[in-house]
């Protein structure tokens, strides 16, 4: 079992800058990927971010493209959205999500980008962006 603690959300005006966090506890950090999702009012969860076990695969969403980077501390057992530049459209609750044991191994953006691929998810924190 994985808990995932996702914190750092909050409002802000559009061009600001946010840094969410994502501690997770229950299982050896270091050996699955993870991944950040978000859900907007009336509209699906969508891919955000992900990044695989030691860093070394980095995946985004093309509307987060350029503003958002995601990385990970495995001596702190958290990773991390660094949101630059935000908009009015960031705004959604943004949910952390941790791989299964597999994913030690994924080498395809699918398993990265998918959220049917992810066992464990945090409870979300909330983003709102105002213009």
């Amino acid at each position: 079992q994985v808990q995932l603690v996702e914190s750092g959300g909050g409002l802000v005006q559009a061009g600001a800058s946010l840094r969410l966090s994502c501690a997770a506890s229950g299982r050896t950090f270091d050996s699955y990927a993870m991944g950040w999702f978000r859900q907007a009012p009336g509209k699906e969860r969508e891919f955000v971010a992900a990044i695989s076990w030691n860093g070394g695969r980095l995946y985004y969403a093309d509307s987060v493209k350029g503003r958002f980077t995601i990385s990970r501390d495995n001596s702190k057992n958290t990773v991390y959205l660094q949101m630059n530049s935000l908009k009015p459209e960031d705004t959604a609750v943004y949910y952390c999500a941790a791989g299964p044991s597999r994913s030690l191994y994924w080498s395809r953006s699918y398993y990265f980008t998918h959220e049917g691929e992810y066992d464990y998810w945090g409870q979300g924190t909330q983003v709102t962006v105002s213009s």
